[in-house]
């Protein structure tokens, strides 16, 4: 019996004439060509996908899904619930914040590049290229002009002078604790400090580990086994020296014949000194009045008399803090001394981020020279890959907080390992079970610090390693 004569409503289709010819269409294509037939199965899947969501709106929701995420389809069941936060917390029963597991990603220590490659660059290419033509549009526009911002026209910046202060201290604070932690003293017994003979390879523990990494002379006649010697504070961290800038606007570079007339001294204390920070052995040259650009020739019109008057009203170094600091170390225990060494080297590397956002640092891309200021010295150095090419000189790039303090990374040594009273040294076949760390959080924590949340998934805390003669064993 047909719809007209019971009375009923026509049934609608849910595909349109449209949607017909379409398939109609889709049908011949098939014959003729089947590389077709695959995108016009695709198209009919999407129409009745679209006609299925219309037929869905008529129905009632029901179970936990929303109806917002019934008529909008996948779009809005994402946007009704995250997959990532509020849908594990749903399976788990978790109510806290997305922010406490997302605060400190996965992090793993960084793999070092092969010797013959470059750097990879911190800003990219293309960006520096668009930099590099602005200035030169600007500089064309108007030739000679006074440089407003600082630091690029010789002032200080406000902001950052008293981070410049702080970065100092908790540097000075960070060599006398590490001086402390690895030689003893009345805090307590030392942390032990193992170096490598043949290779810059550093080990935090009564006993160097048995791991197969030695890549120094003579390694391959030992098996890849290092050669352990006890080490000291300056093995822990490592500063790189560059050459002091007396004015780092007025003569940014240092020539070749200057080599041996400049001084050289650590680039974390150049940085301090360059941001504000007044140091009486290295004198720096402090402007009242911004430089002009001329043509892109930097041009200073200050009398020497107020730059006299400018160094002489300087603020000096707080050497009464670091007397009393140095009395408040020698009452404190060796945890607390560990705690407050490993929060001195968080504060330094988070001060020294924020000044080389301002203030100019550059490093070689193939070696681990570094030079604070605006560009790179001139000093032909360079041994590295390619450096025939360059005779000699260096191939300057934009550096990190890494390139101005080296971490220095050393197995952490889990509970029960590394040589101390007894313990065995960690073993070759289970390297993969053994995270690292910079030397000096695994030295502050061996010495009672707590583990910083950055550094947790690095040094691999959740990873049981299994003895010996387990490892065959598993997968």
């Amino acid at each position: 019996m047909s719809p007209a004569a019971t009375g009923a409503a026509p049934m609608q289709p849910l595909l349109s004439p449209r949607s017909l010819r379409w398939q109609r269409r889709s049908h011949v294509a098939a014959v003729l060509c089947p590389c077709a037939a695959s995108a016009a199965a695709i198209i009919l899947i999407r129409l009745h996908a679209a006609a299925a969501v219309r037929v869905f709106d008529e129905m009632p929701p029901s179970g936990l899904f929303p109806r917002r995420a019934l008529t909008e389809g996948a779009g809005g069941l994402s946007r009704s619930l995250p997959l990532v936060g509020s849908w594990t917390r749903l399976v788990h029963g978790g109510g806290g914040s997305e922010a406490e597991g997302e605060e400190f990603p996965y992090a793993d220590v960084p793999r070092p590049g092969r010797k013959w490659e470059r750097k990879p660059y911190v800003t990219p290419m293309k960006v520096l290229i668009r930099r590099a033509k602005e200035e030169r549009r600007a500089r064309r526009e108007n030739p000679c002009r006074v440089l407003e911002r600082p630091p690029e026209n010789g002032l200080l910046v406000p902001g950052l002078v008293g981070v410049a202060h702080q970065v100092h201290g908790a540097w000075e604070s960070l060599l006398r604790g590490l001086t402390r932690l690895v030689e003893g003293g009345a805090a307590g017994a030392a942390v032990a400090v193992r170096r490598c003979r043949f290779c810059p390879e550093v080990h935090v523990g009564g006993a160097g580990h048995d791991i197969r990494t030695c890549e120094g002379p003579g390694s391959a006649a030992r098996n890849a086994l290092h050669v352990w010697r006890p080490g000291t504070a300056r093995d822990v961290v490592g500063f790189p020296y560059c050459y002091h800038l007396f004015d780092r606007v007025g003569k940014p570079r240092v020539s070749h014949k200057e080599k041996y007339d400049v001084p050289r001294l650590p680039a974390i204390l150049e940085l301090c000194i360059q941001a504000g920070v007044d140091v009486e052995r290295y004198p720096a040259k402090r402007r009242t009045r911004p430089v002009y650009s001329i043509e892109g020739r930097i041009v200073d019109f200050e009398q020497d008399d107020d730059e006299d008057s400018a160094d002489d009203t300087g603020p000096s170094p707080p050497s009464l803090a670091a007397d009393e600091a140095g009395k408040t170390e020698e009452e404190m225990t060796m945890s607390d001394l560990g705690a407050r060494t490993l929060q001195s080297w968080l504060d330094m590397r988070a001060g020294a981020a924020r000044l080389m956002g301002k203030y100019g640092v550059v490093t070689c891309g193939y070696c681990p020279e570094v030079q604070v200021g605006p560009r790179g010295h001139k000093v032909r150095m360079c041994k590295a890959s390619k450096h025939q090419q360059r005779d000699g000189q260096h191939a300057w790039q934009e550096a990190t907080v890494d390139d101005l303090v080296r971490p220095n990374y050393v197995w952490h040594v889990p509970a029960g390992h590394g040589g101390d009273g007894g313990a065995p040294p960690l073993a070759n076949e289970l390297k993969r079970y053994y995270g690292k760390a910079p030397a000096v959080v695994e030295l502050c924590v061996r010495a009672g610090a707590p583990v910083p949340a950055q550094y947790r998934s690095m040094m691999r805390l959740d990873v049981v390693p299994p003895a010996r003669d387990e490892h065959d064993l598993v997968a």
